[in-house]
């Protein structure tokens, strides 16, 4: 992958809502975050690291991670194991518009238990329970567009 390439990616992640962005070509990987721990000048958001990592972590124990502050932020913080997103896509919560979710809040899952759909690049990948619990929050709406790492829900 070229420089400029790398450039191009940066600067089209300064200038979107995503938090991150992960490309690969070929036996190339490149890896964009935004940093958030200073407030961001006007109109400008600082680019993060470029790493070649690769992982796919689906449960990750809940952490303070550094967010984007929204009016949403006043909301008390979940608590339990938040069910992150494999992969950038849109949230499905059932298998066609006219179903029923897969879950709820106060469901059940077993491991294995389908818990939504994400779909990436016209492929529909089905995300699954890593553990058993309950369901205490879905953190993303129906065709809400999310992003790798994202919280999709927590289980308790």
């Amino acid at each position: 992958m070229k420089i400029e390439e790398i450039k191009e990616l940066i600067q089209a992640l300064e200038q979107s809502t995503l938090t991150s962005l992960e490309v690969s070509q070929g036996n190339d990987s490149v890896r964009l975050e935004k940093n958030y721990t200073a407030a961001p000048a006007a109109g400008t958001v600082a680019a993060g690291t470029v790493a070649p990592s690769i992982s796919t972590p689906i449960l990750a124990e809940t952490a303070a991670e550094p967010t984007v502050p929204t009016e949403e932020s006043a909301a008390p913080q979940p608590t339990g194991i938040a069910v992150t997103c494999p992969l950038v896509g849109v949230f499905y919560a059932a298998a066609a518009p006219e179903d029923m979710p897969f879950v709820a809040v106060g469901s059940t899952v077993k491991k294995g238990d389908v818990l939504c759909i994400v779909e990436a690049m016209k492929l529909m990948n089905e995300i699954t329970a890593e553990k058993d619990g309950v369901i205490t929050q879905i953190c993303v709406e129906n065709g809400q567009v999310v992003e790798y790492g994202q919280p999709l829900f927590y289980l308790a």
